[in-house]
């Protein structure tokens, strides 16, 4: 019987300096595979490698054997001891492997709850066992079944609409003032990760044109590149305030990058336009009584941190219907599984029909003179059909029994009403 086992660690296992050493090299997923496909244990194998992440999927026969491989295989990978490997390490199998990858596909799994990159990860890997052929039959179907599991979550739960990082966090802040983005001009002052991804999730909400100003010139205009942005001086962020309607400050200087009397002398030339100042800088790039003004509206990361704390109680209420939809996935998956136990006697059964079919029919032609290719195929059809017909409602039988205990009892009535043991045995000979 073949068995579904899922090997790995991940950000509650195990620690990220442990997680770093399978991870930090580009190639390790390649030579996973190709390890796990010399494997004779193993039957289809599949390798996931992300930063929170490490895990082996794959089918056997003989569980405990294929598991002491696999981990022996990964911690070699690592450079990692057996002991050390083992101690950080969760093993899955059967279902629990189904529901598991059901799980991470969804992100329900993840440090963050909700975020999209996991999915694609997993289709990264995938995509790579495929191309290996290290994949088959059960990985196809589970994976396939995974990404239905994941947009089944996204599109009847809200676990992806609140936001959970500051960076997002503060673009929905910014609709909430703007309503629309589409057209609205940002201005990114420095150059870190946290501004980059906001800029990012801003420029996801078309907004019509993104400035980055930063100390070092060379840099900006880097990151400007990156998202089809203007470079500007850094002393010329007093100018741009006036033309900006969001503004993304992230740097790391000990003062006060914007002031208050800078930001009142633009408002007169903004005709009270409404300005939406990010401040996730830490010490602070805005001097607080910046928010005292009329029309401008400042979040620093306290601020935006309180949303992320509510967002991530709405999110945990939404994974609830998540884990839900995981389990009604599960329940019909392993119904699958098991629906591939009666296929032998399935396939038995078909050959057996087709090729007394076609011994009849041969014998049939063979004293009936002359047919013409067309009519040939009517009778072709004909005989495929009743044939076809005639075994359709045995097979059904058997798939429905597939999941029941008298599954085995079943089966054997159905090889001795059509003797098929023995046509087995007489193809052997």
């Amino acid at each position: 019987m073949t068995r579904i086992v899922n090997i790995g660690m991940n950000h509650e296992t195990a620690p990220v300096e442990l997680r770093e050493c399978l991870a930090k090299e580009p190639g390790t997923p390649d030579v996973a595979l190709a390890g796990m496909r010399e494997l004779a244990c193993i039957k289809e194998g599949l390798f996931l490698s992300t930063c929170n992440r490490v895990e082996a999927l794959f089918t056997t026969e003989d569980p405990r054997e294929a598991k002491t491989a696999v981990i022996s295989l990964m911690s070699r990978l690592g450079g990692i001891s057996g002991e050390a490997f083992s101690s950080h390490i969760f093993v899955n199998e059967d279902i629990d492997a189904v529901r598991h990858i059901f799980r991470v596909a969804s992100s329900l799994d993840s440090m963050v709850v909700g975020e999209p990159q996991i999915l694609g990860q997993i289709k990264e890997a995938y995509a790579r066992a495929t191309r290996e052929k290290t994949s088959g039959v059960i990985l196809n179907r589970l994976m396939h079944r995974a990404f239905h599991v994941a947009k089944r979550v996204r599109s009847e739960t809200g676990i992806s609409d609140a936001a959970v990082s500051v960076s997002y966090a503060a673009v929905e802040l910014a609709k909430k003032i703007f309503y629309d983005l589409s057209g609205k001009t940002v201005l990114l002052i420095g150059a870190g990760e946290m501004a980059e991804l906001a800029a990012r999730h801003l420029l996801n909400q078309g907004i019509g044109s993104l400035r980055v100003a930063n100390r070092s010139f060379r840099r900006a205009v880097e990151v400007a590149q990156h998202f089809d942005a203007s470079p500007v001086y850094f002393d010329e962020i007093g100018a741009q305030l006036l033309e900006a309607d969001i503004v993304i400050s992230s740097t790391g200087s000990p003062e006060f990058v914007i002031s208050y009397p800078l930001v009142k002398g633009s408002l007169r030339k903004r005709r009270n336009r409404p300005l939406f100042i990010i401040d996730i800088a830490v010490p602070r790039d805005v001097e607080p009584r910046v928010n005292d003004l009329g029309n401008v509206y400042v979040y620093d990361i306290d601020d935006l941190k309180g949303v992320i704390q509510i967002n991530m109680t709405q999110r945990q209420q939404e994974a609830l219907k998540a884990e839900r939809i995981v389990e009604e996935e599960v329940i019909k998956f392993e119904k699958w599984l098991r629906t591939l136990e009666v296929v032998p006697t399935i396939k038995s059964l078909k050959e057996k029909v087709e090729a007394i079919r076609k011994t009849e029919l041969k014998k049939s032609l063979a004293g009936q003179g002359d047919f013409t290719f067309s009519q040939t195929r009517v009778i072709e059809k004909l005989t495929a059909s009743i044939a076809e017909k005639i075994i359709n409602d045995p097979i059904l039988f058997l798939k429905e029994k597939a999941d029941r205990p008298s599954k085995n009892t079943y089966l054997d009535i159905a090889r001795k009403l059509f003797n098929l043991d023995s046509t087995n045995e007489q193809e052997g000979r």
